[in-house]
Parts: structure tokens; C-alpha cells; sequence
């Protein structure tokens, strides 16, 4: 074999190493302080669906969500569980997973903890939207007012989205 050959192959296999570190580790770099990069694995124990979301409340951090269907990333989202569901919500800047929620189905799993929970999404709009939002804030000790950071949108213009149990 010749020098560049090697060198070929041996760079083949860092770049496959790479990506495989990528997709089995990535989830778990907020934990661990390295940021927010999303993943491929949800990980955790899948997990018939509690009749109450609301103790999962006293759970710390965020939730991990991954959607069904290519690519199905794995993304970090701040959550409140009601008796019979979970909130979620998104700054209304169109992003990439409330878009998929509304033009394909809502389909996903929800990670709280360790348990993992096969869930659909629904956007909710109308003076629902408000109610909700209002508790999603009110667990982060903010209000309908507050802005997450200085220029962002008021947390009353958030798209919110109710997950419930797939049956």
C-alpha cells in the first residue's frame, strides 16, 4: 500500500469515528457542561405514559424531545407536565421542529428523567396558547413580558405545543 493510500484510509477512519462519537454522545454534552449540540440517540427507558405529567415537574433541566421521521434529531426543550400532557414552546422565528410539527405529523418521544415516552405534538393556538404559555414562564419564574435574552421576543409571542400520549 502507498503512503497516501494509508494516509486515505486512516482519515476515512477518524472522520467514522468522529460521527459515531457524534451520534452516541451528543445528547448528553449539555449534561456534562460541553454545550447544546443535538444528536441521533434519545436514550433512557421507554416507558408506558403516566395518567400525571405534573410530578415530573421536581424533575431538574430540560427535556429531551426527538421527532419521528429523517432526520430525527434529538433536541433539548424546557417543559411543564400537566395531568395530561407536557408543554413545550418555541420562539415564533419558524424554526426547524415546530415547522415539522405543523406540515408533517407531530409524532415524537419526550425524555424526562430516565423514562422515555412515545407522544404526539399539537400546536396550540388561540387564547389557549396564552394559558399555557403563562405556565411554561411561570416555572422559569418568568412572565407573559419577559424576554429569554435582550431583543428576543416576549414570551407571549411563543408557539406552544401540547404533547400527549400516542395511543
Amino acid at each position: 500500500m502507498s503512503k497516501r493510500m494509508i494516509a486515505g484510509v486512516s482519515a476515512l477512519v477518524v472522520l467514522v469515528a468522529g460521527l459515531l462519537a457524534w451520534i452516541f454522545t451528543a445528547p448528553y454534552l449539555s449534561n456534562q457542561g460541553l454545550g447544546r449540540t443535538p444528536g441521533i440517540i434519545i436514550g433512557g427507558t421507554i416507558t408506558p405514559a403516566p395518567d400525571d405529567f405534573t410530578p415530573h415537574n421536581d424533575i431538574p433541566g430540560p427535556l429531551l424531545m426527538k421527532q419521528a421521521g429523517f432526520p430525527s434529531l434529538v433536541i433539548y426543550l424546557s417543559f411543564v407536565g400537566t395531568p395530561d400532557g407536557v408543554i413545550t414552546a418555541t420562539r415564533p422565528d419558524g424554526g426547524y421542529w415546530g415547522q415539522r410539527v405543523r406540515d408533517r405529523s407531530g409524532d415524537g418521544w419526550l425524555r424526562i428523567g430516565d423514562e422515555t415516552y412515545a407522544m404526539t405534538a399539537t400546536e396550540i393556538t388561540g387564547a389557549e396558547r396564552l394559558a399555557m404559555m403563562e405556565q411554561w414562564a411561570a416555572k422559569s419564574g418568568r412572565t407573559l413580558d419577559d424576554a429569554i435574552y435582550e431583543g428576543a421576543e416576549p414570551l407571549r409571542d411563543w408557539e406552544v405545543f401540547f404533547w400527549t400520549p400516542r395511543s
